[in-house]
């Protein structure tokens, strides 16, 4: 019988290549100290440590509790490698919610040579053909639910290979569908040509700046653009997100993580790797709900979770909601949050982890750091100093706020008193590749030799960053810069109102003036009730408080929980009623 070490080190003889592997050689330019950096490694190397820790956790489709090891893991993305390989699929599509699927083929992906392009599949169909047109896929991955969704592509390309997911606990026979039907096929493949098993495949790549995905923006205001991601960039993310959101640490217990993040949006901030990293369990989570939340974290001890604040305020405020036991590591960004929301939280036992990034910064690039100082600070100062967006990640180099008003080949920073406003702007290893197939938002993006945020802050003394708004959102009103987040930040301390969005309307006498809508806890609450409270209990400077208040049911967002501002101008602009 072979030993426990033995069969370790057979494994891992198949995923260090000798000097006789097949396996693609690497640059000339590689030399015996270094070598070529892809996140994909994870994976394998989880499964040669411990091939039986517990990977994945999962209520499928048909209502089935799915739980899947690191070998098994490790297993299925290996076979749609091979699947991929033999079809000579290069260009690969995932048009899935938060799925077992969709984590295996992140790695199954690379792990062929091939590019992924994760789509959200709450876009209008028309988008979504527009995506995976301009990304030129040669073959989808979609979840059976969404398979309406590519009517009009597939009449159109009809040539493209749809692998069709019915996410259900079976991995073959009649519950089973095509996408695990090529996972099957990959595994026999490998098998019938020699059994060479991860060593053959890509877990390591022959260029680390090479394109491993392309991960699509919102699209709010214009077509999406694809911005490229490389195998080095999502390797350094996904270590600056281990450290940034403590996943490596975490007492005794390996972490616990819950998708309730979007898996297509920046490539779910890198955490696929991450997590896998550090054999963490996935948590996947097919649509947001909060009482699963809850039961979640309360029945299988979830450590960490990713999620925007309009999601950690609808979860604070559910119904199930109870301070925890253990405390719950959220990472928290998408749209600024309220110091009012971290203090809500910290009271359930959820602990921010606050930072900030872009789909073109792989996700999180700053993180808030909590000083143990602020803790001794009087009334809710620790929580405003938590609401700043920070410092640059450890894998990063420091963030920068720059000058708006010098030429754009010009690169100088704002004074750092936490009053001068300026421009985010970043460099470093976490900064995507540029925009796929469109030079001039490529060259646009850095201009200067920076990538820009186009968000507006102030840098602080400690050298912190704290975000005023996007520049469009600032509201001009009798030549005062009203900063719409502070105001949103400020609306939400009221006892009865869940959230606030604020936007700029025309005026005739101050040229601008804020129109704030809400969303409240309980009906009742009038819009001249707010503006009463604002202007007499609140803290705000008088031209702040907004002319009109209007509540509603609900708030225009994007997928990734941002507010959907033009909407809110349109709504101001047309007179949209009231609830």
């Amino acid at each position: 019988m072979v030993s426990a070490a033995g069969r370790l080190s057979a494994i891992a003889a198949q995923l260090l290549p000798s000097p006789f592997s097949s396996q693609k050689a690497a640059p000339q330019t590689q030399t015996y100290n270094t070598h070529q950096l892809s996140p994909t490694f994870f994976l394998p190397r989880a499964a040669t440590i411990e091939p039986n820790a517990p990977a994945i956790y999962h209520v499928t489709a048909n209502k089935k509790i799915l739980r899947r090891n690191y070998q098994e893991f490790a297993d299925r993305a290996r076979g749609l490698a091979y699947y991929l390989r033999r079809h000579k699929y290069k260009r690969v599509g995932i048009l899935c919610p938060n799925t077992p699927a969709f984590l295996e083929a992140i790695f199954g992906i690379a792990a062929a040579g091939s590019v992924n392009v994760g789509v959200n599949y709450r876009l209008q169909p028309v988008d979504i053909t527009y995506i995976f047109e301009h990304a030129e896929v040669d073959s989808i991955i979609v979840d059976a639910e969404f398979a309406p969704l590519l009517d009009a592509f597939r009449a159109a390309h009809p040539e493209i290979k749809i692998l069709i997911d019915t996410d259900t606990d079976a991995t073959e026979g009649q519950l089973s569908g095509p996408f695990d039907e090529a996972v099957l096929e990959g595994l026999r493949y490998d098998t019938e040509t020699g059994s060479k098993g991860w060593a053959d495949l890509e877990h390591t790549t022959p260029d680390e700046n090479s394109l491993l995905a392309l991960a699509y923006t919102s699209g709010t205001t214009a077509r999406p653009k694809g911005v490229m991601y490389s195998h080095r960039g999502a390797y350094l993310a996904a270590l600056g997100n281990i450290v940034e959101s403590g996943l490596n640490y975490h007492g005794a217990q390996r972490a616990h993580y819950l998708w309730t993040l979007p898996l297509f949006h920046a490539m779910g901030w890198t955490f696929p790797w991450s997590v896998t990293a550090v054999r963490g369990t996935h948590y996947c989570l097919r649509k947001i709900d909060y009482p699963e939340i809850w039961r979640l974290m309360k029945e299988e001890g979830i450590t960490h979770m990713n999620s925007a604040p309009t999601v950690n305020t609808l979860l604070c405020n559910d119904p199930g909601a109870v301070r925890l036991e253990q405390p719950v590591r959220v990472t928290v960004a998408a749209s600024p949050p309220s110091a009012h929301l971290f203090k809500t939280m910290e009271n359930l036992n959820l602990q921010p982890v606050h930072v900030y990034g872009l789909t073109e910064t792989y996700g999180p690039i700053t993180k808030g750091y909590h000083m143990q100082t602020w803790d001794r600070l009087p009334g809710d100062e620790k929580y405003a100093k938590m609401a700043r967006q920070g410092h640059g990640f450890v894998t990063s180099l420091p963030v920068r706020v720059i000058k708006t008003d010098v030429p754009d080949d010009r690169v100088e920073d704002v004074v750092p008193n936490g009053k001068e406003i300026g421009e985010i702007v970043f460099t470093g290893n976490i900064c995507s590749i540029g925009y796929y197939k469109d030079e001039e938002a490529t060259r646009k993006l850095f201009a200067g030799g920076v990538l820009h945020s186009g968000d507006l802050a102030v840098l602080h003394e400690d050298g912190a960053i704290q975000i005023l708004d996007r520049a469009k959102d600032i509201i001009i009103s009798g030549g005062e810069n009203i900063s719409s987040v502070a105001l949103e930040s400020m609306l939400v301390t009221h006892p009865e109102i869940l959230e606030a969005a604020c936007v700029a309307v025309p005026d005739s006498h101050w040229g601008e003036r804020p129109h704030a809508f809400v969303t409240v806890k309980k009906e009742g609450l009038k819009g001249e009730e707010v503006i009463d409270w604002a202007r007499n209990q609140s803290n705000i400077s008088r031209f702040m408080v907004p002319r009109e208040v209007t509540i509603v049911a609900e708030l225009p967002k994007t997928s990734t929980g941002k507010l959907k501002k033009n909407d809110l101008r349109e709504w101001a602009k047309t007179g949209q009623k009231g609830v």
